[in-house]
């Protein structure tokens, strides 16, 4: 053997002889979280590290659209990483209740989010929890600063004036005033009628009078929903039918556009595609008749433990720490648009997500009303139904009545409840 490749051999040995020393542990992340990735490597991990040395964290994510079956597959063949990053409800259900991820009643930190927050990653009964809640999304409208201080309008808080500040951006002629497409169905649905739904549905109450078949989508606030909900089409872009999410993002961007209905997640993403554009954002209008607008805070993503992780103890370490008001304050901040689930005041350095986060502490709040139980049928599928209505409604290819009619049959078509309603 050669001096050189000797050295080479005793200096791996070596290295591999100090990591082992080091007894160090290292947790694996699944997630669909792409573009979080240098958030993770740069800026939260990090932390951890600084008071547990001894635990190595790598975050692995897959890309969104793959994420479900790569999970499933790595989970059947046990190559799965120790923590999971859970959607909300019915698919992390699907894991707890298959064995795959494990209860975290007893994990320290728990006993800080509410019952809401849980929600998404509990059991139908409320009675066991299996992941840790990281964050929310929150619906709401983002504005233009520039064309409205250009077109001297106010920010609107009714509805009444919300269609006023329509129509006076359609009459100047020179911006679009609703940026939406109904090209991918599902922002129609997410960012319109989940976005100003809650307020006649009546919130939690509403969404929960769904499940216990008390209410139905084409009567009282469900039907109301799709009527003010038809009331956007005068506004929208030229062509809108063709419009994708991604095209519409790009106009708002572009700073062709005075309103754009959003989910608090575009933030950062205006944030990136146009440094220079200034906006703000406004909370969903109220209607007149009703009582305070209910804001949709939308739980969005949680971690779980791998049942077959080998190193339980380590992973147990990191969950407890994301479930601490420090690791909320760093994901929050680096993520701006993701919102704590957690219990507590917490302070964003980015002054949108911060007028998003208000919200929440002036009135009720809710999340979006086909997410539990009610999406649990392949086809029809409340969810996709709500996508299709929706996008039809703006497109004028159905009335608000027909458009909640059929969302209501098909949901009746399987689920109990609302059978013989």
């Amino acid at each position: 053997m050669s001096k050189k490749l000797l050295s080479l051999v005793l200096l791996a040995l070596t290295t591999f002889g100090a990591n082992v020393s080091q007894g160090k542990t290292q947790l694996i992340i699944e997630s669909w979280r792409t573009d979080d990735l240098k958030v993770w490597r740069d800026k939260i991990i990090p932390v951890f590290t600084k008071t547990h040395p001894d635990i190595e964290v790598v975050f692995t994510p897959t890309a969104p659209t793959e994420y479900n079956a790569v999970l499933d597959a790595k989970l059947k063949a046990g190559t799965a990483g120790d923590l999971i990053a859970c959607r909300p409800f019915d698919k992390s259900l699907d894991l707890y209740n298959a064995g795959q991820i494990v209860a975290l009643n007893d994990l320290p930190g728990m006993d800080k989010f509410s019952k809401f927050a849980l929600a998404a990653w509990s059991t139908d009964d409320g009675k066991t929890s299996f992941a840790v809640p990281m964050a929310s999304v929150i619906h709401g409208f983002i504005y233009n600063k520039k064309i409205f201080t250009e077109l001297g309008l106010t920010v609107p808080k009714t509805e009444q004036e919300f269609l006023a500040v329509l129509d006076k951006i359609k009459k100047n002629g020179k911006y679009i005033p609703l940026v939406i497409g109904t090209k991918d169905q599902w922002e129609s649905a997410t960012m319109g009628y989940q976005n100003i739904g809650p307020t006649l549905w009546d919130g939690e109450t509403g969404r929960k009078a769904l499940i216990d078949g008390s209410a139905q989508y084409n009567k009282g606030g469900f039907l109301a929903t799709f009527e003010a909900l038809a009331k956007w089409k005068p506004y929208l872009a030229p062509g809108y039918q063709a419009l994708a999410y991604a095209d519409a993002q790009n106009l708002f961007a572009q700073g062709r556009g005075a309103i754009y209905p959003a989910g608090s997640w575009d933030i950062a993403v205006f944030r990136q595609m146009n440094p220079k554009l200034d906006f703000g954002a406004f909370k969903p209008y109220s209607f007149e008749g009703k009582g305070e607008v209910v804001i949709d805070n939308h739980p969005d993503i949680a971690l779980g433990l791998n049942a077959a992780s080998k190193n339980k103890e380590a992973a147990r370490t990191f969950l407890a720490w994301v479930a601490t008001p420090e690791f909320a304050t760093l994901y929050s901040n680096a993520l701006p648009g993701f919102f704590p689930l957690a219990d507590g005041d917490f302070t964003f350095s980015d002054p949108v997500a911060q007028e998003f986060d208000s919200w929440l502490k002036q009135g009720p709040q809710t999340f979006r009303c086909s997410y539990q139980i009610l999406s649990r049928n392949a086809n029809p599928n409340n969810e996709n139904d709500l996508w299709n209505a929706c996008a039809q409604v703006l497109n004028g290819t159905f009335t608000p009545q027909q458009a909640a009619d059929f969302v209501q049959k098909d949901l009746a078509s399987w689920y109990k409840p609302q059978q013989a309603k």
